[in-house]
């Protein structure tokens, strides 16, 4: 926790990047130089690792342990994906099982699926079953051999069943891809238009939009400020207060500037661990940000005060979900975490197999 607050990460996963786990060729070793290209771009002195240290499979253990032993937070969202680029989607349905059932107090899970494979309800239905998730993670591309294909958010015969049948088994959110084209990808499918027919016609869910702020920022402030079940998802677009914070800035009052005060109760904190490591982000938005005064007067702004990080580092996320707050600080406060945690923080990427390798 941080000053009291409880802190979530919105969305963790723990990567194969290895190239066994490769299904696509030449779109598979795409996206991994994309994230890996992104890792190293994103993460500030100290804290970015080797190629030879990252393209490797992460454990869930080390995620873990990035989270919530070399960092502050409190909870995390491990998602099941389905980037059908790498043979077990890119974190896979056994990492998830090993997350809630190893650290049931510490993960949230979501469920994966990719909505052109013909078994996508009949797997949603086991992972529910089996994880009991809270959302359902989705890419806007799907991978076959050498062959990609997309699907959009409107689709009425692919996106629009899976909606319903996620209402139907119970879950919150679904939440997509969306900002950050994967590779030599159609564009089209990370636009943000076609969200606006699915947040309408599923008004008891909420589409949580994963990489909101990267790209389209105007059309996602503006279905901010439409549909009360829009979400954005902070993942990557909370690297950039380390790499590039007046890049940060401007995205933010971007998403802010048409709704104010109501869209910052709808920005969740996310970074993608183990892709990057989680700390240095949090730290520098809970210490250091605020708009400058220019940016308050020029865009009419709300500032970003300590009630407003509280909300968007894990207030928010919680209220989402249904997660009681109190509940979830009992059962964690004297976890393994927390003991280790409390003898003090280890260096970056110590409690991992790249010990020793970040620079």
């Amino acid at each position: 926790m941080l000053d009291g607050a409880v802190v979530i990460d919105a969305v963790a996963h723990s990567y194969d990047f290895r190239d066994t786990n490769n299904a696509s060729g030449r779109y598979s070793q795409a996206v991994t130089d994309l994230i890996f290209g992104a890792h190293t771009a994103l993460s500030p002195p100290g804290y970015r690792v080797p190629r030879e240290q990252f393209i490797r499979d992460w454990d869930v253990e080390e995620t873990a342990n990035l989270l919530f032993v070399e960092s502050d937070y409190d909870l995390a969202s491990h998602h099941v994906l389905q980037l059908s680029a790498y043979r077990d989607g890119g974190s896979g349905l056994e990492k998830a099982r090993e997350a809630k059932r190893r650290w049931p107090h510490r993960f949230i899970v979501y469920a994966g699926v990719d909505p052109l494979r013909p078994d996508a309800l009949e797997s949603l239905e086991q992972q529910v079953e089996e994880l009991d998730p809270v959302g359902l993670k989705l890419y806007p591309s799907s991978w076959s051999g050498e062959q990609v294909r997309g699907w959009l958010m409107d689709d009425p015969e692919v996106a629009f069943p899976l909606f319903a049948k996620a209402q139907e088994l119970g879950l919150k959110v679904v939440a997509i891809h969306k900002a950050v084209p994967l590779g030599p990808v159609p564009m089209k499918h990370y636009r943000m238009d076609d969200i606006d027919a699915a947040a309408d016609a599923f008004p008891g869910l909420a589409f949580e939009v994963v990489h909101g702020g990267m790209a389209f920022v105007e059309e996602t402030a503006w279905q901010l400020a439409r549909y009360p079940n829009v979400y954005v998802n902070l993942e990557v677009t909370a690297s950039l207060s380390m790499s590039a914070p007046a890049q940060f800035t401007q995205a933010l009052a971007g998403m802010i500037g048409p709704s104010g005060p109501g869209a910052i109760d709808r920005l969740l904190w996310g970074t993608g661990c183990s892709v990057w490591h989680p700390g240095p982000p949090l730290e520098w938005f809970w210490n250091s940000f605020a708009f400058p005064q220019e940016v308050l007067e020029g865009f009419g702004l709300p500032q970003i005060d300590q009630d407003a990080k509280r909300k968007i580092v894990g207030e928010n996320y919680a209220r989402l979900i249904g997660l009681d707050v109190e509940q979830a600080k009992a059962r964690i406060a004297d976890d393994e975490f927390t003991r280790r945690r409390a003898k003090g923080r280890p260096e970056p990427y110590a409690t991992t197999r790249s010990a020793g390798t970040a620079g």
